[in-house]
C-alpha cells in the first residue's frame, strides 16, 4: 500500500495533467509560423491556432492572470506579438491585425527551432524598444540578459516602461490614421487637459480649415485673450517637419505679434526644423509624434486606466513605541 502522502488526492481527476501553458518566448515560433501563408491574419485567429499547436485544454485557456482582466495564454501570446513587431518579424497592417514580414521569413530559416529575446536582440530597433534608449550620460543596459541580476523593483519598471511605449505607438498610430481636422481639435483639447486656458473650456478654438493663415488653433490664457498660444498641428507619418514649415509658422505669428506658438506632429522634426527655433524672440514649442502620444497618456486623453498597481512598503512609524 502507499504511503498517504503519495496517495492522489481525491480531488485531482484521472486526466489532470500538469499545465502546459508555455511562456510568452515559447510562443514567438509558432506564431510567426502560422503567418508563413504572407497572408494578412487578424490577432484572434493566429491565437487560436497557437493555442492548437500546444494543444491547450479549455481550462487552460481560461486561466486568468493575477488581475482577473485576461487570460494567461492570451497575454503571452499578445507579447510574443508585440516583441516581434518590435523587431520587424510582424507587421500590424490594421488594427489586430498581423502579417509576415520579409525578415520574419528569414528568421524562420535562421531559427528553425526556437525565437526567443535573444534572438530578437540582432535586430537596433528591438533593443531600442526593449532596453529602452538610455539618458543623457547613461550607458544602455543589458536588457533582458542581466534580467536574472535585477531587482523585483528594476524588472518592474522596465515592464511598465514597455508597456507604456506600446500604449505610446498605438495612440500615435490611432491619431495617424484619423483626419488632418481631428488631430487640429485634439491639440486644443490637449493644450487644455495641460491646464493652459484652464478659465473655461471656450478658451481653446480651431481655425477654419480653408483659410487658417498657417494657424489650426488657438488657446485664450485669459478671459480677454490678452495672452494667446497659436497652434498648428501636421499629420505626418514617414516625412519629417523641415524648417521651411517652421519658418512659415514663426511668420504667421510675428504677422500676429503672438508671442507664444507650439508647433505638433505626428511625425518628427529635421535637424533644420529644430534649430529654427533656437534663439528666437518668441516662445515656440516643437512637439513630435512620441510627445504627443506620452503627454495624451499624461493627461489621461484618449486612454482609460485598464488595471493599477500598487506597490507598498513598510510604514516605520506605525511600529514606533512613540
Amino acid at each position: 500500500m502507499l504511503p498517504d502522502a503519495c496517495k492522489k488526492p481525491h480531488w485531482l481527476p484521472d486526466t489532470a495533467r500538469p499545465t502546459m501553458i508555455p511562456d510568452f518566448q515559447s510562443c514567438m515560433r509558432p506564431l510567426l509560423n502560422t503567418l508563413t501563408d504572407g497572408r494578412v491574419y487578424t490577432f484572434n485567429e493566429a491565437f487560436e491556432q497557437v493555442c492548437r499547436h500546444f494543444h491547450l485544454t479549455d481550462a487552460e485557456r481560461a486561466e486568468k492572470l493575477p488581475s482577473g482582466k485576461q487570460s494567461v495564454v492570451r497575454n503571452r501570446v499578445y507579447w510574443a506579438r508585440t516583441y516581434m513587431v518590435k523587431a520587424g518579424l510582424i507587421a500590424a497592417p490594421g488594427r489586430s491585425e498581423i502579417q509576415i514580414t520579409e525578415r520574419g521569413k528569414t528568421a524562420l530559416i535562421q531559427s528553425p527551432d526556437r525565437i526567443n529575446v535573444k534572438f530578437l536582440k540582432q535586430f537596433p530597433e528591438f533593443v531600442d524598444f526593449h532596453s529602452g534608449k538610455p539618458k543623457p550620460g547613461q550607458e544602455q543596459s543589458g536588457g533582458a540578459d542581466n534580467e536574472t541580476d535585477t531587482d523585483p523593483t528594476e524588472r518592474l519598471e522596465q515592464a511598465y516602461q514597455e508597456i507604456n511605449q506600446e500604449l505610446i505607438d498605438d495612440v500615435l498610430n490611432t491619431v495617424v490614421g484619423r483626419s488632418p481636422q481631428f488631430l487640429e481639435r485634439l491639440v486644443v483639447e490637449l493644450m487644455q487637459a495641460m491646464g493652459y486656458g484652464g478659465w473655461s473650456r471656450e478658451s481653446g478654438q480651431t481655425t477654419q480649415y480653408s483659410a487658417d493663415g498657417g494657424i489650426d488653433g488657438i488657446i485664450n490664457e485669459d478671459l480677454l485673450g490678452l495672452d494667446t498660444i497659436y497652434l498648428q498641428a501636421k499629420r505626418y507619418t514617414a516625412t519629417s517637419v523641415q524648417r521651411p514649415e517652421i519658418d512659415a509658422f514663426i511668420g504667421a505669428l510675428t504677422r500676429r505679434g503672438a508671442r507664444k506658438g507650439v508647433f505638433i506632429t505626428t511625425s518628427r522634426f529635421s535637424r533644420g526644423a529644430l534649430e529654427a527655433v533656437a534663439g528666437l524672440n518668441l516662445s515656440v514649442v516643437l512637439i513630435d509624434g512620441q510627445q504627443l502620444a506620452t503627454l495624451m497618456i499624461q493627461h489621461n486623453l484618449g486612454v482609460t486606466v485598464k488595471q493599477s498597481y500598487q506597490i507598498k512598503t513598510i510604514d516605520t512609524d506605525f511600529f514606533s513605541d512613540d
